[in-house]
């Protein structure tokens, strides 16, 4: 009983805290024109509750911490604004300067602009170049149960923030990006227990800036390609002209759609720009990385992973099946972990649809210094071969199971100082469709070693 008093009394002295936008001037009818109103209210309150209602904006919103001090706009999930105009429905703009430490914190910073809210609201969008909210300078800032819908982009970080949170947020049907980390500098943010959907430019795309401590979770994340949109992914890691690292994907769905051109659930392109490596080794471009991607479930994509240029990545216990050109396509890769994963072509999903139109299999293109172990690939049908290794060195294949596939199981073209050992490479299916290629070849290459394999083949070195 004493707990549950606390709480309402916390609860009375949040609502105190807060202001009822329609005590000034606000009207939330939908018709009018809410933008001066809700402006000035957030210049003079900083934190405002908005009731059930649609509030029409024609301009951003914009929310300067420096002038308004502790900031938070909340609803309980009925407060729907339109935003008829280009631009963010809502500008959250903060002056912190420092990293996620305590002592880079300035005095001002942390009194006055830590820790905006924004929770419980809608954005819809009435104008093609409407976005949801964009946010910039920021410390602690915080999503939660926020809707984003037929906006161009949905949450837009740009230039720097430190420790962002989303959570319980729907980002649903934008033209654009879901959440979009644009040539940010950010280190901390947590995606989490999210719906981020049918977004035609990517999910959860993080493109140049300096991007550090990435942690995705336990979202559904689907559909964020579109067959007339350009090639996009579920997640996207675009470290061009920057650098993007240290970034964790766990626990999540990330599927769909298969019908449209060079979609990916996770693309992570690796080579980032630094110019203090072409000083010390004659190359400006980096390998990023330092990604784990660990108990997903991927499907009905082009390709489920693409990785290239990157370092550090590590794939494992993962579920796969529907990617219509490969499951996993890695290129110019180092220490690249791939293990204890399933790639599978389960028969219950032959209800979608797609009579086997899948590929499926796993590509490595001169790759080093990495590993494939432990895995179940099965049913990889018009490939070259299930699992193609091309070039690469000091490459660990080991332990996996590579089944009734309808070509060569494993080949390895051009790879050195390697080591293939205790894998089962088998097609064991019906005579009349059983593969009569060789379970493993080997073509060029030296200095490997190929140690006990159960192949239902047999093996041919050329």
């Amino acid at each position: 009983m004493l707990r549950l008093l606390c709480l309402l009394a916390i609860s009375a002295s949040v609502a105190l805290a807060q202001t009822h936008v329609l005590t000034l001037g606000v009207k939330g009818d939908g018709q009018t024109d809410d933008t001066a109103a809700i402006q000035k209210a957030v210049l003079e309150k900083g934190s405002l509750v908005f009731p059930k209602g649609t509030y029409k904006l024609t301009q951003t919103i914009e929310v300067d911490l420096s002038k308004t001090g502790l900031t938070g706009l909340s609803s309980d999930g009925t407060a729907r604004f339109i935003m008829t105009g280009p631009g963010p429905a809502f500008r959250v703009t903060g002056h912190h300067e420092g990293t996620a430490a305590p002592a880079s914190l300035k005095p001002e910073v942390w009194a006055q602009e830590r820790t905006p809210m924004i929770s419980g609201l809608e954005i819809f969008g009435g104008h093609p170049e409407a976005d949801g909210v964009e946010v910039g300078g920021t410390m602690q800032v915080t999503f939660h149960r926020l809707v984003v819908s037929k906006c161009r982009h949905g949450i837009r970080l740009t230039p720097r923030n430190r420790n962002v949170v989303i959570s319980d947020c729907h980002l649903y049907d934008n033209s654009g990006i879901g959440v979009f980390l644009d040539n940010l500098n950010l280190h901390q943010i947590n995606i989490v227990g999210s719906h981020i959907s049918y977004n035609r430019g990517g999910g959860v795309v993080s493109r140049g800036g300096n991007v550090r401590n990435l942690h995705i979770g336990t979202c559904d994340i689907e559909g964020n390609h579109h067959a007339d949109s350009p090639p996009s992914a579920n997640v996207e890691l675009d470290s061009t002209g920057g650098s993007i690292g240290e970034v964790a994907i766990v626990g999540c769905t990330l599927q769909h759609t298969s019908k449209a051109p060079g979609s990916a659930n996770i693309r992570i392109l690796g080579a980032g720009t630094d110019p203090s490596l072409e000083r010390k080794m004659g190359r400006a471009h980096t390998r990023e990385g330092n990604v784990t991607i660990s108990a997903n479930v991927f499907s009905d994509v082009r390709v489920n992973i693409e990785v290239k240029e990157s370092r550090g990545v590590v794939i494992t216990g993962n579920t796969f099946w529907e990617g219509f050109e490969h499951d996993i396509l890695a290129e110019n890769c180092e220490h690249l972990i791939v293990s204890n994963n399933n790639f599978d072509r389960n028969p219950r999903y032959l209800v979608n649809g797609f009579q086997n139109s899948e590929n499926n299999g796993l590509v490595f293109k001169n790759c080093a210094d990495s590993s494939l172990s432990g895995n179940i690939i099965a049913g990889v049908m018009r490939k070259r071969a299930a699992v193609e290794i091309l070039g690469g060195r000091r490459l660990m294949i080991t332990n996996n199971s590579i089944l009734d596939s309808d070509s060569i199981g494993l080949l390895l073209e051009g790879v050195e100082g390697s080591l293939v050992s205790d894998n089962i490479i088998r097609d064991d299916r019906m005579a009349d469709v059983k593969s009569k290629e060789p379970s493993l070849v080997v073509t060029g290459g030296n200095d490997n070693q190929i140690g006990s394999n159960l192949l239902g083949n047999g093996k041919k070195v050329q």
